[in-house]
C-alpha cells in the first residue's frame, strides 16, 4: 500500500498576464467552466476552471508579476520550428489534458477553426525518435500541442494503452545531475 493515497490532481496553479484574456480563452476557446474566483489582498486574483473528474486548473494574476521568460520558465514559442522544448529546472514544461483518441482529430480541427495554431496529431511511441507516422503496437499516447494566450504549452493527450509495465515501460535509469550547484 502507498504511504499517501493520492486521488489525482486537485488543481494546478499557473500565472497569467491578463485574467480577462485567460477567462476568455479557457471558457470560450476550450469550453471550461469557471468555478471559483478569489480576490487577493495585493489586488491580484486567483481563478479556477473545472477540467473534469473533480480536478481544476487555476490561474493567479499578480499586478506586479515579472515578465514571461520563454525558453526558461516556459517552452519557447518557436518550438514547432526548432524542436527545442527545453525549460528550466522547476518550470512547467506543458500541461496535458486527457481526451479520447476518437475525438483527438475533431478537437484539433475545432482549435484550428478558432484560430489556434496546433501541431499535427503526434503518435508517441517506443521507437528511437519517439514518434511513428501511424498508430501501431509501439504507440502509447497520441496528442496535439498548442499554446494558450500566455505561451503556456497545452496538450490534448489520448492514452492508447495503460502505462506501467516494467518490461515495456520502465527501461531507463534516472539520470543524475553532473553538478549539484543548482
Amino acid at each position: 500500500m502507498n504511504e499517501f493515497q493520492l486521488q489525482g490532481i486537485n488543481h494546478i496553479a499557473l500565472v497569467c498576464k491578463d485574467m480577462a484574456r485567460t477567462v476568455d480563452f479557457y471558457t470560450n476557446t476550450l469550453g471550461l467552466k469557471l468555478i471559483k474566483t478569489i480576490a487577493l489582498p495585493d489586488g491580484g486574483q486567483h481563478f479556477f476552471f473545472d477540467i473534469g473528474n473533480g480536478e481544476a486548473i487555476a490561474f493567479f494574476w499578480f499586478p506586479q508579476a515579472p515578465q514571461a521568460a520563454p525558453g526558461i520558465a516556459s517552452v519557447r514559442p518557436d518550438a514547432w520550428q526548432t524542436g527545442n522544448i527545453t525549460t528550466a529546472h522547476g518550470s512547467l514544461n506543458h500541461l496535458a489534458f486527457n481526451v479520447s483518441f476518437e475525438k483527438l482529430q475533431e478537437y484539433r480541427e475545432k482549435l484550428i477553426a478558432k484560430g489556434i495554431e496546433v501541431t499535427p496529431v503526434l503518435h508517441h511511441a517506443d521507437v528511437a525518435d519517439g514518434y511513428v507516422p501511424e498508430v501501431d503496437e509501439s504507440t502509447f499516447i497520441s496528442s496535439v500541442y498548442f499554446f494558450d494566450p500566455d505561451g503556456i504549452l497545452l496538450e490534448f493527450a489520448a492514452n492508447l494503452r495503460e502505462l506501467g509495465d516494467p518490461d515495456r515501460d520502465i527501461q531507463h535509469q534516472p539520470a543524475t545531475a553532473v553538478s549539484t550547484t543548482n
